[in-house]
């Protein structure tokens, strides 16, 4: 199953669920006025209201149980309540890996350089500006700089709470240099994950280079993605959170292409890259959503998803008054 069939599989029932529960809420909340709503309705409507949830719901029952609604940021007991087939037969069987692989450090890089934008971005007004749910424009650039670290640091460890967390904030060459090989050299045979946020700086290059600062902050100096991955070595992960991340991609596989076919590199190659967007896009601004919204994706689905709906509702209300106007 390819990562974008089996995003749209767990959206599917999240909307599901996420419908349910306003309905429950609303049943609880709106009382008269919902009673007056539904006596005024036809029997005809609530018969065909009621197939189409129920058609809904044998469509995703096998997935998600009924009466289970995901509005909090993490369930633990969810995994024990769906049940599970043999993970050597079906679709997912085609993309899991059969060997796991422990994730024994992960490696956070924040390039946001905030109050100062890129010279080759144009940003719209109003623009996205939250980073982990967090407005840099609410406190200082400094503490805001460092408390985007902690909370990007604090969601994930929600899902791999006993990994070693590395924060580097607007770091230059030579110290991500440091950290991504004491990584390595700590955790030889285990994953080290690197998450790079580049919303400060340039875009990538065609030759797949990322931009760090220098010590003064005054120039952004490129990091070739062959350098980076001599540092971290393999098994490794990459998390690229800017425009034109498809470029790191590309440049990426062009290198292990080379590594196999020489010599001298190594065999085999076990690294998993998470790219924002294709070589040739940039990242949304919109200001309904936060900045980073690749990376709420990966770390907060579900507040991710909750904020997408409600949006939704906002802007059907809002076509509904003009209409009505």
């Amino acid at each position: 199953m390819a990562l974008g069939d089996l995003i749209a599989s767990r959206y599917t029932q999240l909307s599901v669920a996420f419908s349910n529960h306003l309905v429950e809420c609303s049943s609880h909340e709106d009382g008269d006025l919902v009673g007056q709503r539904l006596d005024r309705d036809s029997e005809t409507a609530n018969s065909s209201y009621s197939n189409a949830i129920a058609t809904t719901m044998d469509t995703s029952v096998a997935y998600l149980p009924q009466t289970f609604v995901l509005c909090e940021l993490r369930h633990e007991a969810f995994e024990a309540c769906v049940p599970s087939g043999p993970s050597d037969c079906g679709l997912v069987s085609k993309w899991r890996p059969k060997d796991r692989i422990k994730t024994g450090c992960v490696v956070l890089v924040l390039c946001l350089n905030i109050s100062v934008d890129p010279p080759d971005v144009i940003k719209i007004s109003p623009c996205a500006r939250m980073e982990c749910w967090i407005d840099p424009f609410s406190m200082s650039p400094r503490k805001a700089l460092e408390t985007i670290g902690k909370s990007l640091s604090f969601q994930y460890e929600r899902w791999q709470p006993k990994a070693r967390y590395k924060i580097q904030l607007d770091p230059t060459v030579d110290e991500v240099k440091k950290l991504c090989t004491t990584c390595r050299k700590c955790d030889k045979s285990e994953r080290v994950l690197f998450h790079y946020n580049g919303h400060g700086v340039p875009k990538p290059t065609a030759n797949g280079e990322i931009w760090l600062f220098n010590k003064i902050y005054r120039k952004y100096i490129p990091l070739p993605i062959s350098e980076l991955d001599s540092w971290l070595k393999t098994p490794s992960i990459y998390v690229f959170d800017c425009s034109a991340a498809g470029m790191i991609v590309n440049a990426f596989m062009e290198l292990q292409d080379w590594s196999s076919s020489s010599s001298s590199g190594p065999s085999a190659r076990d690294c998993i890259l998470l790219a924002a967007c294709e070589a040739h896009e940039t990242l949304p601004q919109s200001a309904d959503f936060p900045a980073d919204v690749f990376t709420s994706c990966l770390t907060t689905p579900i507040k991710m998803a909750l904020r997408w709906f409600c949006t939704r509702s906002l802007l059907h209300e809002s076509l509904d008054d003009s209409i009505i106007r």
